[in-house]
């Protein structure tokens, strides 16, 4: 006698639905399928769009290399000056000039930068965005870390690679950093900080609050430009002792006076501290463990008083819609941090409400690829 299998083979009308349901997968899936719908007038449209679209993910590591080539021979930038020749680009690079070539007309298909005339190369919108978006180009330029990282992607998702990411951001784990450590993370998230605060501040409002306390606040550069857009608000910034310092410099030259002050700590091993009537956690949760963020979330609840409002800013999942920012991009990004993680509204809001916290509002991200917003408030 034979043990019955786990799961018995669907009998009857299930078996027929199963197949009914399954059928134009296998149909697309087939070769001969794929042959005949590529002539025929009707699906050949069809066949086109879904072959561009699967070969565009295909090269998009190529198309991530070009982009990096750019950022780092700084083409884009000495174009906005003043168009050259690829001759001239390729003597300022020391890249030989058929190989100045292959990236110039690499760059032209991504529309990076344009041919213009007497064989010079310009640049377009999408390449002076490269040169104009802050922190884009740091952003750019740190992640040769993650490619190295995913190289071996089948032994990245069984989780066999010893990643980089993983000791490059040393403060998830909580423990102490070098100055020259310090420095490197602080700028790098400076830097890429300025279109959080823009979305944030477009999609929550801070008016009606007093004192807003900015855990994890890094170098200052979210409460620069919540102050900047709120002058009679009065900030707090929490952080590590090697990192809250650095934002001295920042607030003296945006002349925050004494309505900005500084205290020191960790909010995985210290509590938060207590006199504002807001908090918030910029790009924070989703470097930490679902166990560190209700223990964080906890401090942050005991911190606040009754009415006193949380803010939570990050990249976060599509859910139960996967999108590409939060689910491909952010979702690999903090697996190979092997800490924390891309979490949607949902599982955001579940986390507060287990600590008490009710959810004000998760409005539609203005652009998913920087932020998404999520307000609570301490009944």
């Amino acid at each position: 006698m034979t043990d019955a299998p786990a799961h018995p083979p669907p009998v009857g009308g299930a078996k027929v639905r199963r197949s009914l349901t399954g059928w134009p997968s296998r149909l697309v899936s087939s070769a001969k399928f794929q042959k005949w719908a590529a002539g025929f007038f009707l699906t050949r449209g069809m066949v086109r769009r879904e072959g561009e679209a699967l070969f565009d993910v295909l090269s998009g590591f190529c198309q991530s290399q070009v982009l990096m080539a750019l950022v780092e021979f700084d083409i884009p930038r000495v174009l906005l000056d003043r168009p050259m020749t690829a001759s001239d680009l390729a003597l300022r690079c020391a890249v030989p000039l058929e190989r100045m070539l292959i990236l110039l007309r690499a760059a032209t298909a991504l529309k990076f930068i344009k041919q213009k005339r007497r064989g010079t190369y310009g640049v377009t919108r999408r390449g002076a965005a490269l040169v104009g978006v802050p922190g884009l180009a740091a952003l750019i330029r740190h992640h040769d870390i993650l490619y190295r990282d995913l190289a071996d992607p089948v032994a990245f998702f069984r989780g066999e690679t010893e990643t980089e990411l993983a000791s490059f951001w040393p403060y998830v784990f909580g423990g102490d950093m070098d100055a020259d450590v310090a420095a490197t993370y602080s700028d790098l998230m400076a830097q890429s900080l300025e279109l959080v605060a823009q979305d944030t501040l477009r999609t929550i409002r801070f008016s009606g609050i007093d004192t807003l306390l900015d855990v994890g606040g890094g170098s200052g550069a979210f409460l620069e430009a919540v102050g900047r857009a709120h002058p009679d608000l009065n900030l707090v910034l929490f952080d590590l002792p090697e990192v809250a310092p650095s934002a001295g410099p920042r607030f003296t030259a945006a002349g925050f006076g004494k309505r900005a002050r500084i205290e020191c700590g960790s909010f995985v091993n210290d509590p938060i501290p207590k006199g504002a009537d807001a908090i918030s956690l910029i790009r924070v949760l989703y470097d930490h463990s679902d166990e560190t963020i209700k223990i964080l979330l906890s401090k942050c609840f005991d911190a606040l008083p009754d009415g006193g409002r949380l803010i939570i800013s990050e990249p976060m999942s599509g859910g139960d819609t996967p999108e590409p920012a939060g689910d491909v991009y952010f979702a690999l990004y903090t697996l190979a941090m092997q800490t924390g993680k891309a979490r949607s509204p949902a599982e955001i809001s579940a986390l507060c409400a287990a600590v008490g916290f009710e959810i004000d509002a998760t409005p539609k991200p203005l652009r998913p690829f920087v932020t998404g917003c999520l307000q609570a408030r301490k009944p």
